[in-house]
C-alpha cells in the first residue's frame, strides 16, 4: 500500500473519528443551551433563599429544596460510598478467585443495571413500610443502594490497575498487608477511585423515581432526617407536571441549577485530580 493511500485512510478514520465526537456532544450541547435559554431568565435571588409559594402566588424558589437535595445525597454518599470502596477493596485484594467474590461482583453488576423505580419501591418496602412514614433517612439509603454497586466496580478496577511490584515492594519492607492496603494500593489508585464515586454520585443526584417513594416531598422547611423533605428532582417533578405557567418556569430554573451543581462538582474533582491534589503519590 502506497503512502498516499494510507494518509488518505488515516484523514478519513480521523474524520470519521471527528464526526463521531461531535455526534455524541450534539445533544449535550442542545440540552445545555436549551437549558440556559429556559431556567437562566428564571433565576433571580428569592429562588435560592425562598420557599415555595402557595398555588396562584408569583415568585417564590427552591431554598428548601436545594438544602433537601444536601442533606439527602450527604446521607447517600456517608452510606453508600464506604460500603462500596470496602466492597471493592475486598474483591480486588482479598477475595480474588473465591466463590464469594463471584457472587458479589455478579451483583453489582446485577444491581447496576436495575432501574432506579424499583430501587425505589424496594426501599419502599424495607423501609418506609416499616417505619410507617417517609423521611430523608429512608430516601438517601435508596440512592445509597444505587451508588455502592457503581462504585464497588470501579474501585475494583481501578485497584486492578496499580502493578503488583507495589504490594510486593510494600510486604517485603514489613508492612502488614492490611496497612499496604490501605496506604499504598488504596492512595495509589485513589484518584481513579474518587473519579468513579463521583460518578455515582452524579448518577443519583437527579434522579426523581427513588425519592417519589422514601422522602416523598415537602412544600416547607424540613431539615430532619426522620420526617419527609424536598428535593430538587422532586420539585422540578411536581412542577413540570402541574398546569400552572409559574411553576414551569420555576422547574426550568430548577433544571439549570441542578445540572450547573452536578458538573460543577464533577469538574472541581477533575481539577483536582489532575494538578495533583489527589494524586495517589506523593
Amino acid at each position: 500500500m502506497s503512502l498516499q493511500i494510507r494518509h488518505v485512510i488515516d484523514l478519513a478514520v480521523t474524520g470519521l473519528s471527528v464526526l463521531a465526537t461531535l455526534l455524541v456532544l450534539a445533544p449535550l450541547v442542545a440540552i445545555l443551551v436549551y437549558l440556559l435559554y429556559k431556567g437562566f431568565s428564571s433565576l433571580n435571588l428569592a429562588f435560592f433563599t425562598q420557599p415555595p409559594h402557595p398555588v396562584g402566588e408569583e415568585g417564590g424558589g427552591m431554598a428548601n429544596a436545594i438544602v433537601g437535595s444536601g442533606i439527602v445525597l450527604a446521607v447517600a454518599s456517608v452510606i453508600g460510598i464506604p460500603i462500596g470502596i470496602g466492597a471493592g477493596v475486598y474483591l480486588s485484594e482479598y477475595g480474588r478467585g473465591t466463590v464469594f467474590a463471584n457472587i458479589v461482583r455478579f451483583t453489582a453488576d446485577v444491581l447496576n443495571g436495575v432501574p432506579s423505580i424499583v430501587m425505589g419501591i424496594a426501599a419502599y418496602s424495607l423501609i418506609v413500610v416499616r417505619q410507617h412514614h417517609f423521611s430523608a433517612l429512608a430516601g438517601g439509603l435508596a440512592l445509597a443502594f444505587m451508588m455502592v454497586p457503581t462504585v464497588t466496580r470501579t474501585t475494583e478496577e481501578m485497584l486492578a490497575t496499580v502493578p503488583g511490584a507495589v504490594r510486593e515492594a510494600a510486604l517485603g519492607l514489613g508492612i502488614p498487608r492490611w496497612r499496604t492496603t490501605l496506604s499504598v494500593v488504596l492512595r495509589t489508585a485513589s484518584p481513579g477511585i474518587i473519579t468513579g464515586c463521583m460518578l455515582a454520585f452524579a448518577r443519583v443526584a437527579g434522579e426523581t423515581a427513588p425519592l417519589l417513594f422514601t422522602a416523598f416531598g415537602n412544600q416547607f422547611w424540613s431539615m430532619k432526617l426522620s420526617e419527609p423533605i424536598a428535593a430538587l428532582p422532586l420539585q422540578i417533578y411536581i412542577y413540570a407536571v402541574s398546569p400552572y405557567d409559574e411553576w414551569h418556569r420555576l422547574a426550568w430554573a430548577g433544571a439549570l441549577v441542578l445540572i450547573a451543581l452536578i458538573m460543577f462538582s464533577a469538574t472541581l474533582v477533575r481539577v483536582f485530580t489532575s494538578r495533583g491534589d489527589m494524586k495517589g503519590h506523593s
